[in-house]
């Protein structure tokens, strides 16, 4: 695997928990971390951004947090600011405290900063976000609200869909892509039975109700593309809009679910990885940044997974660092051949990225673990 040699890309880190770091890079990624990095801090006690998006302006970035909040990086202001919302419920809805109905406390109270994963299913989720480049909205796909609409100007999103066709509800909606040509919207749902808070279970559970699924804007209906999946994650179209790219996590695959073509509608693997993949972007030139899971947060249930044969644990004494480093993301051409590598330097710089968008000569990256975003 060819890794990263000097360039003239620059790394964001969007800290989960509270910054974004940027840094040119060369043959040293962690020397020049520590000497070349900024940090825009997100707003007091939010956390948590999985995602980005930039608007069909370019401006942004834009990313959905821990609470259930989007925001937005305004630079002239060089601050975050609160974009959009995904239920007019946060603002006037209020819910029993300790199930006491004559005391009761507003959403926005519980939710604003929260990181608590119990509090999900009101609060929502936001994880996959895109733009669409021709109306400029913003679509989201929320783990618990479905998937989510907001204008150009933010404010309340819309529901767009909360199942499919066939009558399936959404349970954990992950990524999403959009075909900038034609506004149709490709997106995951991760279980039909276990939403995100229930990770851990899903996991022991070997569940296989992942899902790529499809909503057409058009004609308002949501399509279910494929089924069967483990706990499908990040989504990308191709750059020609032949295929997509799935990932799927137990399993540690990349899928190609073609589009067009002799081969519409059939399945084949496009990688085979080393740890779990989270999100997938294309760059520009058609090539796949893939963020990895180094499975460093599951260490606490080491011997339950293990046990379930379901994924392999990260153990550093078991890893050889000098053969096969830290890949925390990994970059694809279009024939699933391998361009570039991200090496964490064993947890020290990065960890369990989420996803790597490669954009104006930057790396964005997120990761949940770090808290961080590049």
């Amino acid at each position: 695997m060819k890794q990263f040699s000097s360039s003239p890309l620059h790394f964001i880190f969007l800290l989960l928990s509270f910054a974004i770091f940027t840094f040119s890079y060369g043959e040293e990624i962690a020397s020049k971390f520590k000497n070349y990095h900024e940090v825009l801090r997100l707003p007091n006690r939010v956390s948590g951004p999985e995602s980005l998006a930039f608007d069909c302006n370019g401006d942004g970035p834009y990313t959905g947090v821990a609470d259930g909040r989007i925001f937005k990086w305004t630079p002239t202001q060089n601050q975050w600011v609160e974009f959009a919302v995904n239920s007019p419920n946060r603002q006037d809805t209020h819910i029993p405290k300790n199930n006491v109905l004559l005391t009761e406390i507003p959403i926005k109270a519980i939710c604003d900063g929260s990181i608590d994963p119990n509090k999900e299913p009101i609060c929502g989720r936001p994880l996959g976000i895109k733009f669409d480049p021709k109306t400029c909205n913003l679509y989201i796909a929320d783990a618990y609200y479905g998937l989510l609409m907001v204008g150009p100007n933010g404010g309340v999103a819309k529901t767009v869909a909360i199942s499919a066709d066939d009558g399936v509800p959404f349970k954990f909606l992950n990524g999403i892509d959009i075909d900038d040509q034609t506004g149709i919207v490709y997106f995951t749902d991760s279980s039909a039975v276990y939403q995100r808070r229930e990770m851990l279970e899903l996991l022991l559970s070997g569940d296989n109700t992942g899902r790529l699924l499809k909503y057409d804007p058009s004609s308002k209906k949501v399509q279910v593309l494929l089924k069967g999946l483990q706990l499908s994650n990040g989504v990308a179209l191709s750059k020609d809009g032949s295929f997509l790219l799935v990932a799927e996590c137990i399993p540690r695959k990349i899928h190609k679910f073609w589009l067009k073509g002799s081969k519409a509608y059939t399945l084949e693997l496009f990688a085979q990885l080393e740890r779990i993949p989270d999100n997938i972007k294309r760059n520009k030139n058609g090539n796949y940044w893939i963020g990895l899971n180094t499975n460093r947060a599951l260490l606490p249930h080491a011997s339950l997974l293990q046990n379930q044969a379901l994924i392999p644990i990260w153990k550093k004494e078991e890893e050889n660092e000098e053969d096969h480093g830290d890949p925390v993301a990994v970059k694809f051409d279009e024939n699933g051949e391998t361009v570039e590598v991200l090496d964490g330097r064993g947890g020290q710089e990065l960890d369990c990225v989420s996803e790597v968008e490669e954009r104006d000569g930057m790396l964005w990256i997120g990761s949940i673990l770090k808290s961080f975003k590049l």
